[in-house]
């Protein structure tokens, strides 16, 4: 995503349309708005995990998701990861894979499913005018609330040792989730926007309640993410410090949006590989291990 289309996703709001959910399957492949596809995508094998696409009871309906855990052995620690803008396309199926490999239940809703299917977009500019901005963070706290219960009643998701990780758009509803339920016990969120003012969609801001969140939360951004100024980063950091959740903020001198996805030319092998570990490190020392 280029700086200034991320910058669209605080500026475009839409009033809520349909009501109709337009999407009953996740997407196989990559999302078309996110091509082309670098050679350096990973791709994580399924051999010795158990994957699946299920069924969320949601208000109204049910919202495809991705499962995987390994395919012996559990309970296991369980870890909802929420997507970009593309939705649960490839590289977030990856990412409960890569999860899956270090002993996780993971597990990724389509929180778009509501609004359109985002795989079908070609440009990104349509995709967040039609569908992105379209999706109120009230129906997506309970689309998550709905994960966590779903969750709940697989024989192989430990949920009392819960964790998040999210992506761009997902990064800021994984911080706005985890005041929303404090029973998160570890979260992080990558290069989340944190927003440019409330409205009717989006009434909260992440750094308004910086300082209520209970769960510590490892925040991850690129001090070149000309969609994230630094400013914002470190009045997010200030907020956590005057807080007691224990939550930190990293920042990578030498990057900037999106260094986590593989997939793009944004990525950054070097980081992304330091925020994968960063990840594990923080799941263990807060209790999602």
């Amino acid at each position: 995503m280029s700086d200034t289309l991320l910058k669209s996703l605080s500026v475009i709001k839409q009033p809520l349309g349909r009501r109709t959910f337009m999407m009953t399957g996740l997407a196989a492949g990559f999302a078309a708005a996110a091509e082309p596809v670098m050679a350096q995508a990973i791709i994580t094998s399924a051999e010795g995990l158990s994957v699946a696409e299920v069924k969320v009871p949601v208000d109204g309906g049910t919202i495809p998701a991705y499962t995987a855990m390994p395919a012996q052995g559990g309970p296991f620690a369980t870890v909802i990861v929420v997507h970009e803008i593309f939705g649960v396309h490839e590289h977030i199926k990856d990412i409960c894979r890569r999860l899956a490999k270090l002993g996780y239940y993971a597990i990724a809703p389509e929180l778009f499913a509501r609004q359109g299917d985002p795989s079908k977009y070609k440009d990104i500019a349509s995709l967040i005018e039609d569908v992105v901005s379209k999706t109120p963070d009230a129906e997506v706290a309970g689309d998550l609330d709905a994960t966590l219960a779903f969750a709940k009643t697989q024989p192989k998701a430990d949920t009392a040792r819960l964790g998040m990780v999210g992506f761009c758009w997902g990064g800021r509803q994984t911080w706005l989730y985890t005041e929303h339920n404090p029973a998160v016990k570890a979260a992080v969120a990558m290069y989340g926007p944190l927003g440019d003012g409330p409205d009717p969609l989006e009434p909260n801001q992440v750094i308004d309640g910086a300082q209520k969140i209970t769960t510590p939360v490892l925040g991850l951004y690129g001090a070149l993410d000309q969609g994230i100024p630094q400013s914002k980063v470190e009045a997010l950091r200030a907020k956590l410090d005057k807080g007691k959740s224990g939550s930190k903020i990293h920042v990578y001198p030498d990057t900037g949006h999106a260094f986590f996805a593989d997939y793009r030319s944004s990525y950054n092998k070097a980081d992304a590989a330091d925020a994968w570990k960063r990840l594990q490190a923080w799941y263990k020392a807060n209790g999602v291990s």
